[in-house]
């Protein structure tokens, strides 16, 4: 039998979701956890892989089980994982159901402040910046959904078969002070450090060093940047996932102070 969960996680002291050896990681926590409360070695599956320190108020993964449990099996977990990671929901699937190959949309939140602030500390991405150009950061933004390669931005484009990313939407936000931003994107797929090089190509056209000319010139020519440099990773998250049979509204229980369930705070730049 196989059961999607739905969780999320806060990803500060982990160094990623992938499982590895000598690395504190979000899937071998939760394997773990599994296994004992199942009494049974307990593998699982995600819908995607996060760098280190990413976070994620949204995630799948799939697991199969022999038996079905007769406890509350959300209850234990939720009481046995630490407090980073958080169950949502438990349903069982079609065998032929994938956490990872179904999914046909994901969306990242990308959360920056520019002013120091000990309480977003590890939740959103810190750069002490004056009078960014959010007008031409949100240009620079609304060009992504009319480009599909993106060979330009990721750092090991060779590794891939191909770098085709389906980008739906981006779009640009802010604060009414201007000094708290969010990037938000959604695509049918990402490549390695993906959204991060966007992020720290478009503070860089905020600070006046790279062109809107420029960033255009990396989609049409597919020719990496000189310099990348990746924004920090603790202001991302995985926000959204979909699928064809499946689309739950994310829960807000980590980034609830960066984002109001009903969007009030974030207006379009």
């Amino acid at each position: 039998m196989r059961y999607f969960i739905h969780i999320g996680y806060h990803g500060l002291r982990y160094g990623g979701w992938q499982k590895q050896p000598g690395v504190a990681n979000v899937q071998g926590v939760i394997e773990t956890a599994l296994t004992q409360i199942l009494k049974t070695p307990t593998f699982i599956n995600g819908c995607g892989r996060t760098d280190a320190q990413v976070h994620a108020s949204q995630f799948f993964f799939h697991m199969d089980v022999e038996k079905e449990w007769d406890f509350d099996l959300q209850f234990r977990l939720n009481k046995l994982l630490p407090h980073s990671i958080a169950v949502f929901d438990i349903f069982p699937v079609d065998d032929q159901r994938h956490a990872r190959f179904d999914a046909v949309m994901r969306s990242y939140d990308y959360f920056i402040h520019t002013y120091k602030n000990p309480f977003l500390h590890g939740l959103s991405s810190f750069y002490l910046l004056k009078d960014l150009d959010l007008d031409k950061m949100k240009q620079a933004a609304a060009l992504l959904p009319q480009y599909k390669d993106y060979r330009a931005f990721c750092t090991s484009p060779d590794k891939y078969e191909h770098t085709i990313c389906n980008v739906m939407s981006a779009r640009l936000m802010a604060d009414e002070n201007a000094d708290r931003i969010r990037f938000q994107i959604s695509s049918n797929r990402f490549l390695g450090k993906m959204i991060r090089i966007i992020m720290g190509q478009l503070l860089k056209i905020g600070r006046g060093v790279v062109s809107l000319d420029e960033f255009e010139h990396h989609l049409i020519s597919r020719e990496t940047p000189e310099l990348i440099t990746p924004a920090h990773p603790q202001g991302l998250y995985l926000s959204r996932v979909v699928y064809p049979y499946l689309n739950i509204p994310p829960r807000t229980a980590f980034s609830a102070i960066l984002q109001n369930q009903d969007d009030t705070l974030w207006k379009t730049i």
